[in-house]
C-alpha cells in the first residue's frame, strides 16, 4: 500500500498544526463539521439574471449530492479513484420555476432550517464563484482526511513495528536467558567434573604417599630388625673368639709362666736389687723437680712469680712432662716422618660428631691407628693426644653445641685409653701443657716487672701475629680446656673401666680449693668444672659435694667479690647462679642420651 504527499490548497494559516496528534485533528474535524451544518448557506446579495425575468431560455435549477452523501459513497466504494473524488461537478436538469413562488419553498422549508431563498435567481458568475468555493472546501476536506487516514495507517503500522520489536527483544531475551541457563549449567557441570577429577587426583595421591610411607616405614623396621640380628650375631661370634682366644692365651700363658718360672727365679733378686736403686733415683729426680717449682705449701717465688698448686698435682705434672719429654722426640709435629699419621688421626678426629654412630666409628680409628705396627706407640699416643685437644682450636667453643661435643670427646678418650691405657699420660699431659687450671695450678705475678711475656706464656697466653692474645680469649679457651678435661672425667660407660675417672675429678676440686686463690681466671675454671661435672659429681658423692659448694659459697665467692672488676663480676654471677638454681641438679645436654646409647648398642 503506497503513500503520498498531501499539500493542501488552503491558506499557511489554515494548515493543521504539525504537533497535533491523532485525537487533536479527530476533534477539530468534528468541530468543523458541526460549525458548517448548523450555519446557513450564504445567499447572494443580488439574485441571479434568470430572477429577475431577463432571457428569453428556460430557468432552471442544480441538483447536488450533498457531502454526507459524499462521504457515504467514498466510504462504501474503496475502489474509486482518487481523481474522480476530486471532480465533484453534479449534472442536473433543468426544471422551469417561473409559475413558482417562493413563499412556497419558505414554507415548505420552514422549521428545518432557516430562510434560504433556494430558487432565487443568481448570476452565473457567482453560481461559479459558489461552486468552486465548494468544490474547494470539499478538496481540502478530503485531503485532511486523507492525510489523517495516512497518519492513522502509519501509526498502527508504527504500533505493530513497536510491537513486533518489542516481542522480538521479549524473545531474544528469554533465547538469551535460556542460552545463558543452558551455559550455566554446562559450566556448573564442567567444574564439577574439574573440581572431582582434582579430588580424586589428591585422594590418590594422598593414598600413594601414605603407602610409601607405610613401606618405608616397614623397610626400616625390618631393616632395623636386621641389623639387631646381625648385630647380635657379630657380637655372639665376637663374644665366643674372644673367649676361645683368652682360653688359648691363659693356657699359653701358663705353660709359659711355667716354663719360664724357674729361669726368673734365679733373676729375680738381682733384678729387685737393680729395681729398687732405679725408683730410689727416679723419685729423687721428681722430689727435686718438684722442690725446685714449689714448696710443700705450694707457694715459693720463683723470679718474682708465686705458684699456687698442691704437691701431689705438681708431682703428676712432673712426672707426665718427664714422660713426654724421654718418650717423644722434640717438635714431633713439625716432623715430615710422621706427618701422614698425623693427618690420619687429624682427618678422624675432624669428623667427630655428637652421635653414637660417630663416636663408635672415630673411636675404632682411632684405636687401629694408635696399635699401628709403622709408627712408634709413644709417639702415636702423643699425636692423638694433641689433636683431639686442639678441638677446642678448630670448633667455635662459644657455640651452644660445644658442650654436646665435649661430651662426645670425652667419650671417644675413653673409649680409646679403655684399649690403650698408656694414652691417657699422654692425655694429661698435653691438657696440663695447654691450661695449667688442668693441674691444678695456679701463676700469681708478685709486681710489674714479673709481667712480662714469658709470664703470659707460662700461664697460657697464645701468639697471633708476635701479640698475645686478649684477656676475654685467653679467659673463653680456658673454659673450654676445662669443660673438655671435666667431660672425659665424668664420662662412665658400663663395664668399662676408667683411669682417670671420677675420683680424680673430686681429688681435682679439692687440690683447687685449697690451693688456689680466687681470681677471674680461677673463677671461669671453676665454673665450667663444675657445668660439665657437677651433676655426676654430686651423684656419686651426695652430701659431700654439697660441703664443697658450701665451701665456695662461704670461702671462694667473697674472696672474688673483693677485687670488684667487671669480669670477675660476670664470675661471680656465673658460679652464684649456678648455687642458687641448683644447677648440679640438672643433667648436662648432651650427656644422657649418648651415654645412654652406648651403653645400650656397645657395651650391652
Amino acid at each position: 500500500m503506497g503513500f503520498e504527499r498531501v499539500e493542501l490548497r488552503c491558506p499557511r494559516d489554515l494548515d493543521p498544526r504539525p504537533s497535533w496528534t491523532l485525537g487533536d485533528v479527530l476533534a477539530e474535524l468534528d468541530a468543523l463539521d458541526a460549525t458548517h451544518r448548523a450555519a446557513p448557506p450564504t445567499p447572494l446579495k443580488q439574485p441571479p439574471d434568470w430572477a429577475n425575468g431577463s432571457g428569453t431560455r428556460e430557468k432552471a435549477f442544480v441538483m447536488r449530492v450533498d457531502d454526507d452523501d459524499e462521504d457515504d459513497t467514498e466510504d462504501e466504494d474503496d475502489g474509486t479513484s482518487h481523481g474522480k473524488s476530486r471532480a465533484l461537478v453534479a449534472k442536473g436538469a433543468r426544471f422551469s420555476c417561473n409559475d413558482l413562488e417562493s413563499s412556497d419553498s419558505e414554507d415548505e422549508l420552514d422549521g428545518l432550517v432557516a430562510p434560504y431563498h433556494l430558487m432565487e435567481k443568481r448570476g452565473l458568475a457567482k453560481s461559479i464563484l459558489l461552486e468552486l468555493e465548494r468544490e474547494h472546501h470539499l478538496k481540502v476536506q478530503e485531503e485532511v482526511r486523507n492525510k489523517l487516514a495516512s497518519l492513522e495507517v502509519c501509526h498502527q503500522n508504527e504500533i505493530q513495528r513497536t510491537i513486533s520489536a518489542f516481542a522480538r527483544l521479549q524473545k531474544y531475551a528469554e533465547s538469551r536467558k535460556e542460552i545463558d541457563k543452558r551455559l550455566d549449567v554446562h559450566f556448573q557441570r564442567r567444574i564439577a567434573e574439574v573440581l572431582d577429577k582434582h579430588l580424586s587426583m589428591v585422594q590418590r595421591d594422598h593414598e600413594q604417599k601414605s603407602q610409601i610411607v607405610e613401606r618405608r616405614i616397614r623397610d626400616d623396621a625390618a631393616l632395623e630388625e636386621a641389623k639387631r640380628k646381625e648385630q647380635a650375631v657379630k657380637e655372639e661370634k665376637l663374644r665366643q673368639e674372644r673367649a676361645r682366644q683368652e682360653a688359648e692365651a691363659r693356657q699359653k700363658e701358663a705353660a709359659k709362666l711355667a716354663a719360664e718360672a724357674r729361669k726368673t727365679a734365679f733373676e729375680a733378686a738381682k733384678k729387685e736389687a737393680a729395681d729398687k736403686e732405679a725408683a730410689e733415683k727416679e723419685a729423687a729426680k721428681l722430689r727435686d723437680a718438684a722442690a725446685s717449682q714449689s714448696s710443700p705449701n705450694s707457694q715459693n717465688n720463683i723470679a718474682g712469680i708465686k705458684v699456687f698448686a698442691d704437691k701431689y698435682a705438681l708431682e703428676g705434672e712432673s712426672r707426665r712432662r718427664a714422660l713426654v719429654q724421654n718418650q717423644v722426640p722434640e717438635n714431633i709435629l713439625l716432623s715430615k716422618e710422621f706427618s701422614k699419621y698425623d693427618r690420619q688421626i687429624a682427618k678422624s678426629i675432624s669428623k667427630l660428631m655428637p652421635t653414637t654412630d660417630s663416636v663408635r666409628a672415630r673411636a675404632s680409628e682411632l684405636i687401629k691407628a694408635l696399635d699401628g705396627q709403622d709408627c712408634p706407640h709413644p709417639i702415636s699416643c702423643c699425636l692423638f693426644a694433641n689433636k683431639i685437644i686442639s678441638i677446642v682450636k678448630s670448633r667455635n667453643t662459644k657455640d651452644k653445641t660445644f658442650g654436646n661435643l665435649a661430651f662426645a670427646c670425652g667419650y671417644v678418650m675413653l673409649l680409646v685409653t679403655n684399649q690403650v691405657p698408656d694414652a691417657m699420660d699422654y692425655l694429661l699431659a698435653e691438657f696440663n701443657r695447654v691450661c695449667i687450671h688442668t693441674v691444678p695450678k695456679h701463676l700469681h705475678a708478685l709486681n710489674a716487672q714479673a709481667r712480662t711475656r714469658d709470664y703470659y706464656r707460662l700461664i697460657g697466653y697464645q701468639e697471633e701475629n708476635g701479640q698475645l692474645e686478649s684477656t676475654e680469649s685467653y679467659l673463653t679457651y680456658v673454659v673450654a680446656y676445662v669443660k673438655l678435661y671435666a667431660a672425659m672425667i665424668q664420662t662412665e660407660i658400663k663395664g668399662v673401666r676408667h683411669p682417670h675417672g671420677l675420683a680424680e675429678g673430686w681429688k681435682w676440686l679439692a687440690m683447687f680449693l685449697n690451693s688456689l686463690p680466687a681470681t677471674t681466671a680461677t673463677a671461669c675454671a671453676l665454673h665450667a668444672f663444675l657445668k660439665m661435672a657437677g651433676f655426676a659429681l654430686h651423684k656419686k658423692y651426695g652430701s659431700q659435694f654439697m660441703k664443697i659448694l658450701d665451701v665456695i659459697s662461704r670461702c671462694f665467692l667473697p674472696a672474688l667479690k673483693e677485687q670488684g672488676n667487671k669480669m670477675q663480676a660476670e664470675a661471680v654471677n656465673n658460679l652464684q647462679n649456678y648455687l642458687n638454681d641448683k644447677i648440679y641438679l640438672e643433667e648436662p645436654e648432651g650427656q644422657y642420651l649418648v651415654q645412654q646409647l652406648l651403653s645400650k648398642e656397645l657395651f650391652m
